[in-house]
């Protein structure tokens, strides 16, 4: 009897028959190791160049610094919801999310819906020209943020968002040091580039000009541990002594994200706040990761340290894939652009306006910050049984789906174990599960899915990360 793959193939070769459809929505053949939960959709069939004329066409005219995420690659054709399907129609967990981008889910009906729609009425004009959709956007935007962060700003990427916040913050001070965090990652422009405290991102380049870096308050690496304000006093003495004394602002994730979700320590924000205000500076949420109700117990990450931002960057989940981006700040930091002529081609352009605006009502109407909270709750729990059983397992840590675990060679040393991290990640691939990897030395496993994952995906991924753990 023929597999599958083989029949799907055969139906791409029969184009235009009956015949085609019905061979490539056979049922998902059953094979041997965990299975994937019942899912009601079959994706129509590709008819396309091969993976291999795709990864000969991708070598020849893409950039090389483009890295595939496995040893052995696979192709992405298809998404839905929180499943992803390759050339020959085998179904994916998807646990990565585009790298924390898919927010609710691929190919949402109500998002795309709200895309296509747009599309067929205006696709693009500029801020030049009034248009309803960035207007309500704005206003419905600035009403999911706290205290007088009420003005928005429409970008395309998070780096864009966080170049922006730099600019502001300077121009409203007028003072050009900024202080940032060891293994933060906020962007790959010149400027934001010099924000990043990873070698493994900065190019050799002039870059970083008036930047410091302080201690990272990791709980699980730092040396502080978990004491919040031992790593606070560093920011303050880093203002003192690197620094005229006075600074255009702070900027920071409350979970870092390409850092291998790495949670900042307890009471560590209050303080920092309070140090960078008082050397006239303001302080920048960048939320492109941990924002739109991804860390569960709340709508954005900072809440979790009881501290209110001047100024808040957002990209990824906020519009579920479309190139979107904010900066949200209060009125008279703002108003600072008005000194000279500032404007953005794509910034709030009507689609992807109205395709944000799609993802807030699905986030409210489906509950998806709650449902955030409960899965993400039953990962965790899930996650720290395994670490209970394997001692590679150093760290398991994050907040509702924004999860990380730190593999070790040594619980003790807590030597990262990056070679093994790669080959969990690539067994788990075959297995059916698409996991992140990340960190400073690419020993994390990133678990950062599309939000409407349900606690059977889970059982199926735990199921997966044990097998893949026992063939170490």
């Amino acid at each position: 009897m023929l597999a599958r793959k083989q029949l799907q193939q055969l139906a791409c070769r029969i184009k235009g028959t009956s015949l085609t459809r019905s061979l490539t929505a056979l049922p998902e053949v059953a094979s041997e190791g965990p299975k994937l939960p019942p899912f009601d959709y079959v994706p129509p069939p590709y008819e396309g160049p091969s993976k291999e004329e795709v990864m000969a066409t991708r070598k020849q005219f893409l950039s090389p610094a483009l890295s595939l995420n496995f040893k052995k690659p696979i192709m992405i054709v298809d998404g839905k919801m929180q499943y992803l399907y390759d050339e020959t129609g085998r179904r994916f967990l998807d646990a990565f999310a585009g790298i924390v981008t898919v927010s609710v889910g691929h190919c949402h009906p109500a998002v795309t819906k709200a895309v296509i729609e747009q599309t067929q009425r205006l696709q693009h004009t500029t801020t030049i020209y009034l248009n309803n959709q960035v207007a309500e956007y704005g206003k419905e935007l600035a009403a999911k943020m706290p205290g007088n962060l009420k003005v928005v700003y429409f970008v395309n990427s998070g780096s864009e968002a966080n170049d922006m916040a730099m600019t502001l913050a300077r121009l409203y001070t007028g003072n050009y040091d900024i202080i940032g965090l060891r293994n933060a990652y906020h962007g790959l422009s010149e400027a934001t580039m010099g924000l990043v405290g990873q070698h493994t991102w900065k190019a050799p380049i002039p870059h970083g000009f008036g930047v410091h870096h302080a201690l990272n308050p990791d709980p699980y690496r730092g040396i502080f541990g978990n004491d919040g304000k031992a790593y606070a006093a560093d920011v303050k003495d880093l203002v003192q002594s690197a620094t005229p004394g006075q600074v255009a602002g702070f900027i920071h994730e409350t979970i870092q994200g390409v850092g291998g979700a790495v949670p900042l320590a307890d009471g560590y924000l209050p303080e920092v706040y309070q140090t960078i205000r008082e050397a006239g500076g303001v302080c920048i949420a960048d939320e492109v990761q941990t924002g739109f109700g991804r860390t569960g117990l709340h709508f954005w990450g900072f809440e979790s340290q009881g501290v209110i931002p001047d100024i808040v960057t957002m990209a990824k989940g906020i519009g579920n894939g479309l190139p979107l981006g904010a900066v949200v700040t209060t009125p008279e930091i703002a108003a600072t652009l008005n000194r000279r002529i500032h404007f953005n081609t794509y910034g709030g352009n009507p689609v992807c306006a109205a395709g944000g605006r799609a993802v807030l009502k699905v986030i409210e109407e489906e509950g998806i910050q709650a449902k955030a909270a409960d899965v993400g709750g039953y990962l965790l729990e899930g996650l720290r049984r395994l670490q209970a059983k394997y001692d590679i397992i150093g760290d398991v840590r994050g907040q509702g789906l924004m999860v990380g675990v730190e593999l070790v060679k040594d619980r003790t040393t807590k030597a990262p174990a990056t070679a093994e991290t790669v080959e969990v990640v690539e067994r788990c691939k075959d297995m059916g599960v698409l996991l992140g990897k990340g960190g400073l030395y690419g020993s994390c496993l990133r678990i950062k899915p599309p939000m409407c994952i349900t606690k059977p995906d889970i059982d199926f991924m735990l199921e997966c990360l044990d097998t893949a753990f026992a063939g170490l």
